[in-house]
């Protein structure tokens, strides 16, 4: 079975400008997540998907390769994950490549490991699922959330927990926005990386962190951080993208 690693990297971040191309602790943070495809060993290929030279240029003198460049209707603000994926393989099926599973690779998870690519992949072979999705829990439960009404008047979202033990609540997870392993003919037929057959990798919340702002980015550096000292020390996992 011939499997892909898709890194979706268009050129146009609003957030934070350049994004992709930024240096994260010494090298351009794309970097990080080519490094983790390539060192897991677990695909035929790892390319980028991008609309923008200096990205392809980038990701290929790291090791990925850039077959064909994003049509600019996939790069835009609208443009969904999925869309981005499906164009992608219906390109390599007009060359004549077919593939059977895939991993979607964010350009901007340096917190990723090959550990995690293995472990998920191997949630998807053993329990058949069509989507496996790496997930955090809440540092908070999310039944006790507060909302901040016109006037500032602040009240509970859902008031019947307001007496309710926070041991008591649910555990609640969120995307922890790093990859997605996916079969490649469920992702064609349902068109969505979130079926009623997706199945989940827990992850640390200290394995995590979306970057959205330069305070998201220096939280991730500092997780990057005692994350590879932690490694080092422990000897628990293979080497991380360092």
């Amino acid at each position: 079975m011939r499997k892909l690693a898709i890194i979706p990297a268009r050129g146009g971040s609003k957030r934070i400008s350049r994004k992709n191309l930024k240096n994260f602790l010494g090298r351009p943070i794309l970097s990080y997540s080519i490094k983790a495809a390539i060192q897991s060993g677990l695909f035929d290929e790892v390319m980028v998907s991008t609309d923008d030279i200096e990205i392809a240029d980038l990701a290929q003198y790291y090791g990925a390769s850039v077959p064909f460049m994003r049509s600019e209707e996939n790069a835009s603000d609208h443009a969904t994950t999925v869309d981005a994926l499906l164009e992608v393989l219906k390109e390599y099926q007009k060359k004549g490549i077919a593939f059977s599973q895939a991993c979607c690779v964010y350009p901007t998870a340096p917190l990723l490991s090959p550990y995690q690519l293995h472990k998920a992949y191997k949630k998807m072979e053993n329990n058949n699922f069509d989507t496996v999705i790496p997930v955090t829990e809440f540092s908070y439960p999310i039944n006790r959330a507060l909302k901040i009404e016109e006037g500032g008047r602040l009240e509970m979202i859902d008031k019947e927990n307001i007496n309710a033990r926070s041991q008591d609540l649910p555990k609640a997870y969120h995307d922890a926005g790093q990859f997605y392993w996916f079969n490649v003919k469920q992702l064609e037929k349902n068109k969505t990386l979130f079926t009623n057959n997706s199945g989940t990798l827990v992850l640390e919340n200290s394995e995590v962190q979306d970057i959205d702002t330069m305070q998201d980015w220096k939280m991730a550096e500092l997780k990057f951080k005692l994350l590879n000292q932690f490694h080092e020390d422990e000897n628990l996992f293979p080497s991380r993208c360092a």
